[in-house]
């Protein structure tokens, strides 16, 4: 969801190939069966890969019926001077903060950008290095796996988790990004797992939702993934397995995310996690390397996702859904065959156009955002899987949590701690 080339010719209509994924799934039918229980996931007889160039900040470029001049100067405000203006969160201190947050990740996405190549985004991370000629067995798969995680960490990630490659969550196929033509994925042969990693999102920034400041949140967690991926898929290769490094490209990451057992699918589209909630990012690298899987675990979240609507209520252009999760496809960038709760991207988008800055106000209303790194914040997790989360919403809503900080004070909080 980073900023793409701006062109201003129109892009033709290309046919949708599914293309059939070279990789099947490492776990039998039956195993898969019950991964998709433990982490909720829903699938249906209408199921089918979701094709890239659907997405929503790919459709800004060549769907006629969506695209719009605001839409192309959100884009610009990344790359070109941003429209300032006046109201908290939007000055030029602002912009030049978020900007600079997504500096690191631009720098990698924009290499291959002449040949239709935004890596992370709608291409892998290329490889600083080929796979070593020389193999390292692995002999342990659990002692491989530990050690793995804590590479990972090692290299700026806050949480990992692994799942088994899932050949469904494979994008139908990959779309350049100057032409929009659709082209092979790319992935090669052999993949069996994957590996997600988590960045937390900076809380004192999300507070400031929607803002442009705010935005230096995102911006700062795609750039730390892309250090880290590009790292921990180079130490995979070094000794001598496959390793592809992907953020938003390649596949979906939310399902391996629920079924690494990092979190639990929610009313928002995010995937709250017992660590940071919702404020997290995420990405993956893919891999033939002997990993043991983790186990999908729920925290209660749609049970609490039931019963809440402070997502709903707070957003300002009603995108979010009502009711409980269905197969529902609203609009060409929802996947179709999931039983889920599914957004209106097009209306999503539409506001993050008009801001000329990514929202997520969801993410900062959401009460499962919170630092359970307190006692009283785990205390607070326990009760929302029992019958008292009724409670908790009740006293959410009369608190002053999750209400809009102002964005200069911010500035005043890093001004203060200059000064010690």
């Amino acid at each position: 969801c980073s900023q793409y080339r701006v062109c201003c010719h129109k892009y033709p209509r290309v046919t949708v190939n599914h293309r059939p994924d070279i990789n099947p799934s490492p776990v039998s039918a039956a195993d898969r069966e019950r991964r998709d229980a433990a982490a909720g996931i829903q699938t249906t007889d209408r199921f089918a890969r979701f094709s890239q160039r659907n997405d929503m900040f790919n459709r800004a470029f060549w769907d006629d019926e969506i695209r719009r001049p605001e839409m192309m100067a959100f884009f610009d405000s990344y790359r070109k001077v941003p429209s300032f203006r006046r109201g908290g969160g939007f000055s030029q201190k602002d912009f030049a903060l978020r900007n600079a947050a997504w500096a690191v990740s631009d720098e990698f996405s924009s290499r291959g950008e002449s040949e239709g190549i935004r890596e992370g985004f709608n291409a892998p991370l290329r490889p600083t290095a080929q796979v070593a000629s020389k193999r390292i067995e692995v002999e342990n798969r659990d002692a491989m796996t530990a050690e793995i995680k804590q590479i990972a960490k090692l290299f700026g990630a806050g949480i990992v988790g692994i799942a088994p490659y899932d050949p469904r969550w494979t994008y139908a196929n990959r779309v350049s990004s100057t032409t929009f033509e659709e082209d092979d994925t790319g992935l090669p042969e052999g993949l069996t797992s994957v590996v997600v990693l988590g960045h937390e999102m900076d809380r004192a920034l999300v507070d400031t939702y929607p803002s442009a400041v705010a935005g230096a949140a995102t911006g700062n967690a795609y750039s730390e993934e892309t250090a880290t991926v590009i790292r921990l898929s180079q130490y995979i290769r070094n000794l001598g397995w496959q390793a592809v490094g992907s953020m938003n490209d390649s596949a979906l990451v939310i399902p391996y995310a629920l079924q690494a057992g990092l979190g639990e699918y929610a009313r928002n589209q995010l995937v709250i996690t017992p660590e940071y909630g919702p404020r997290v990012r995420f990405s993956k690298v893919l891999t033939d390397l002997p990993l043991v899987h983790d186990q999908p675990r729920l925290l209660g979240v749609r049970r609490f996702c039931d019963v809440c609507t402070r997502c709903i209520d707070a957003c300002p252009v009603k995108a979010l859904p009502s009711g409980p999760p269905l197969d529902v496809q609203l609009n060409r960038s929802a996947i179709q065959g999931v039983i889920k709760w599914t957004s209106d991207a097009e209306k999503c988008f539409g506001f993050w156009a008009d801001l000329r800055s990514d929202c997520a106000i969801c993410l900062r209303v959401c009460p499962w955002n919170r630092d359970f790194g307190y006692w009283w914040n785990r205390v607070w997790r326990w009760f929302a899987r029992t019958p008292a989360r009724g409670w908790l919403i009740k006293l959410e809503n009369l608190s002053k949590r999750g209400r809009r900080k102002q964005s200069t004070n911010w500035w005043k909080r890093i001004r203060s701690v200059t000064r010690r």
